[in-house]
């Protein structure tokens, strides 16, 4: 990846000195009394951290675009977004004071690119996780912390397999849901996605509770560029997820909350990923094949081939939504903001929403994903009993 030599210099001090501010800023405020606030010590830091993040930012737009390519351009605006969060983090910015980003020039340069890429002017997931350029074995980051190395090593493991599950089921679509080797394609898909049940278990196991919500969590949270305040970063900004949700069948793009949570996301994801979230809403789910399928096919030995690996990957798809909300977002982030004042929890999440909006939001999405029996919102409960029912009972029974 060709840089130009502002871009370079921005890009080491970010990997460098930028790393060791935030990191021994996050010393000194893990031993305070309160963790939450932001103490006076450590103010020489923080206003390094913004005269140096200023001055490299001041020649980059001064600079303009250079069209040195897109994934030049992208993850300069990752190193920029990773500049602005950091400001947010410690105090220098926040959305709650103020009607527009006294980062001016960072706001007009995260502007310019998000626009030119077609992609929100802030960092997002991939910069953390799948366009994270290494250098001799480091990857970006906010802190030197072990918390945070391992929050976005093992995000960074189950992003990948839960594209490589998406990348399985699309494959099925031109080939007919009868097709012989789509079997193997399920099975893909169901290997993947207990790859993300592994990473996710490891995950869990290796993060520090008090590490990741005081130290690395802050990073994530809104920030505003220009006068818009864009909402954090957030694991699920990538499509697979949502490739398996509307392949599968078990989310529907017609469903006006889980739609408008695709409109709120697209922006955050790149651009291909954009292309393949579209293509996905349009395309008829596998479980809608199968349920077509079922009144003459029911009893022909692909189907009851079929069946039963469809159902082991969506059992799987829904074990690992359960996984991420019952562990990560419950221990991770619910019971800890449970300490807080209650004046400060409204300030925990990435998504910007209170922990009171959220938590319901993500425990329908959970059951959507896991077709749980609830009349309140659409899941695919019958529609998988429908399927169980046309197999032998103890085919079923495994499914």
């Amino acid at each position: 990846m060709h840089m130009t030599p502002n871009a370079r210099a921005f890009d080491d001090w970010i990997r460098d000195r930028f790393v060791g501010i935030n990191t021994e800023l996050e010393a000194l405020y893990f031993v305070q009394p309160d963790r939450n606030v932001i103490p006076a010590e450590g103010e020489a830091l923080r206003q390094e951290l913004l005269a140096s993040g200023h001055a490299h930012v001041s020649r980059l737009l001064a600079e303009g675009n250079t069209d040195e390519g897109f994934e030049a351009a992208f993850d300069l605006l990752g190193n920029l977004g990773m500049f602005m969060a950091a400001c947010r983090r410690h105090g220098l910015t926040d959305p709650a004071r103020e009607q527009r980003s006294p980062l001016q020039a960072a706001s007009a340069l995260a502007l310019h690119l998000g626009a030119s890429l077609g992609v929100t002017p802030r960092f997002a997931t991939s910069h953390l996780t799948t366009h994270n350029p290494a250098r001799d074995g480091v990857y970006k980051c906010f802190t030197r912390l072990e918390a945070e190395r391992v929050f976005f090593d093992y995000n960074t493991r189950g992003i990948l397999a839960y594209k490589r599950a998406a990348d399985a089921l699309v494959r099925t679509l031109p080939m007919g849901i009868s097709h012989p080797a789509v079997l193997q394609l399920l099975d893909d898909a169901a290997a993947a996605l207990a790859d993300v049940q592994c990473s996710n278990a490891a995950l869990f196991e290796a993060l520090d509770v008090d590490e990741f919500f005081y130290c690395v969590r802050p990073y994530l949270k809104p920030y505003r560029v220009g006068l818009q305040v864009y909402r954090g970063a957030n694991a699920g900004d990538f499509a697979g997820i949502n490739e398996i949700d509307l392949l599968l069948g078990l989310c529907r793009a017609d469903h006006p909350e889980y739609s408008q949570l695709l409109v709120d996301k697209f922006l955050y994801m790149l651009p291909e990923d954009q292309q393949r979230l579209r293509d996905c809403m349009r395309r008829r789910s596998l479980l809608d094949a199968l349920l077509e399928a079922l009144p003459e096919a029911g009893g022909q030995a692909w189907f009851q081939a079929v069946v039963p690996r469809f159902l082991e990957v969506c059992a799987r798809h829904g074990e690992t939504a359960s996984q991420h909300h019952d562990q990560l977002v419950r221990r991770f982030i619910e019971r800890p903001a449970q300490a807080l004042p209650e004046e400060e929890q409204g300030d925990v999440t990435a998504s910007g929403p209170p922990l009171s909006v959220l938590l319901p939001a993500l425990e329908r999405l959970r059951d959507l994903r896991r077709a749980a029996p609830r009349e309140d919102i659409p899941t695919r409960h019958r529609d998988l009993a429908r399927l169980r029912a046309a197999l032998p009972p103890t085919t079923a029974e495994a499914g």
